[in-house]
């Protein structure tokens, strides 16, 4: 038993923390042992519980019903269980109990727990319940997590948290009623696709056709006949009439992607396009009048191409009259790792895998990895991952990250993190007068947080209160 009253075994950090409320000693030693893979927290009566509670935020609670000052009564348990809901709603609470009164069943799972067992106890048995009590309040905390990420806007395909990734998604429902032409800056892989759609489909334009056109996927020598259509002889093998997709997308939007590969010598006639809204196909005469909302995107900075005469500069204003820059994956706290959970969920259903979690050490790597390849790199290594994972757990190995692309919080870094919340929670100790509840409003966190940032940096009430 440890000085704090809590009792552990050996610490593992991504163990979950497991609060059993139990006054029987022998009974709290017992099972300690049957939770192996949780880190257990033990409380002996209703007051320590709350204080547990508050500083460990567990997700999954057994509370024997029968607690001191009165064990035969149930009225402490029943009060307890009052305090845990409406201190952390989502907590699943296991009611544990002697009696067998259906009545009191009923009324614990009235007042928020979430299953009832009942005594005497089989470890084993019990085990499962808190096994399925732990994925379940999982499954909860991802939905919840996905539907918070996703409800700053309404793009399908973009999952993001980020402040930086959700004003790119607020700007593209707001440019996308207008009929005005855009462009799509950010590296590979981060989605430009995803948001041209957006674009179309968010648009008056949504009915209509998307057409899309690789600019550097396609031979210089064929990529002109491939955007404006050639007539029937226009040149050898040319045997019918063949519309381009300019004209393939009339009356819809056209999608330009990796423009900056666009060769120069085409890039005239795209610009008449553009001003006069009009093309001949090769070997034709007749000017046809194409009306297309026109998406661009690149992965080059476009000012270093025009000062290199690799692109001319009036195109580039007729294609930029909005831009939108895309930010990294590797720029978007947070997002690799819920993205990688959702991913996960996806493969696993695609390839019939039952790989149901990501080990704690593989999602650290994901959130320090680089992620040069961004979303699409991210996505190609979960599918492998989901494949190649021999339990229902992908772990490092599974994601075959090159380890010279991971960065690891340096110490110094952490060191000087740590100091500066240890002086931010002091300064807001001392404005609030060493207030808990004060202190934590002052900071913009829960009560819960600060206690765990103060455990985690080594800090007491007391101590704050009196430093200067």
């Amino acid at each position: 038993m440890l000085p704090n009253g809590t009792y552990r075994k050996f610490i593992v950090n991504d163990k979950p923390y497991l609060l059993v409320i139990e006054d029987d000693a022998g009974l709290r030693e017992q099972l300690l042992w049957a939770f192996d893979h949780y880190e257990v927290i033990f409380a002996q009566d209703r007051k320590e519980a709350i204080t547990k509670l508050r500083r460990f935020e567990p997700s999954v609670v057994t509370l024997d019903l029968g607690l001191p000052p009165n064990p035969n009564s149930y009225e402490e348990g029943l009060n307890t269980l009052k305090d845990i809901i409406s201190l952390a709603p989502e907590t699943k609470v296991i009611m544990v109990t002697g009696q067998t009164s259906r009545k009191l069943a009923v009324e614990a799972i009235s007042l928020g727990a979430y299953d009832y067992y009942v005594k005497p106890i089989d470890p084993h048995a019990l085990a499962l319940i808190v096994e399925r009590a732990f994925y379940l309040n999982k499954l909860e905390k991802e939905h919840k997590q996905i539907t918070e990420i996703s409800s700053g806007h309404s793009i399908k395909g973009v999952l993001t948290g980020c402040p930086l990734m959700q004003k790119v998604c607020r700007t593209v429902q707001k440019v996308a009623p207008n009929n005005i032409t855009i462009l799509l800056n950010g590296e590979s892989g981060t989605g430009k696709e995803v948001l041209a759609r957006a674009l179309h489909e968010h648009s008056p334009r949504a009915n209509q056709p998307f057409i899309a056109i690789n600019c550097a996927a396609i031979p210089e020598n064929l990529l002109e006949s491939e955007l404006f259509g050639y007539e029937k002889g226009a040149f050898t093998g040319a045997a019918k009439q063949t519309l381009g997709k300019i004209e393939l997308a009339h009356k819809g939007t056209l999608f330009l992607d990796e423009i900056g590969d666009l060769p120069l010598s085409l890039q005239p006639k795209l610009l008449r396009f553009l001003q006069e809204r009009m093309i001949e196909r090769l070997g034709g005469r007749n000017p046809i009048a194409v009306d297309v909302r026109v998406v661009c995107a690149t992965h080059h900075h476009l000012d270093e191409l025009i000062q290199a005469h690799t692109f001319r500069e009036d195109l580039y204003y007729r294609l930029s009259e909005v831009t939108i820059n895309i930010p990294p994956l590797r720029s978007r706290i947070g997002d690799a790792t819920v993205m990688a959970r959702l991913l996960l969920t996806k493969f696993a259903r695609e390839f019939k895998r039952p790989v149901r979690r990501i080990s704690q050490e593989a999602l650290e790597a994901i959130d320090n990895y680089s992620w040069p390849g961004n979303v699409r790199e991210l996505e190609n290594r979960m599918k492998r991952a989901v494949i190649m994972a021999e339990s229902q757990q992908i772990t490092l190995g599974d994601l075959d990250l090159p380890k010279h692309e991971m960065h690891a919080m340096p110490f110094n870094l952490k060191h000087i993190r740590d100091t500066a919340e240890k002086e931010a929670i002091q300064r807001a100790m001392n404005y609030a007068n060493g207030n808990i509840s004060k202190t934590a409003e002052i900071l913009g966190i829960t009560r819960p947080t600060l206690y765990n940032l103060m455990e985690k940096l080594n800090l007491s009430e007391q101590a704050l209160v009196h430093e200067h």
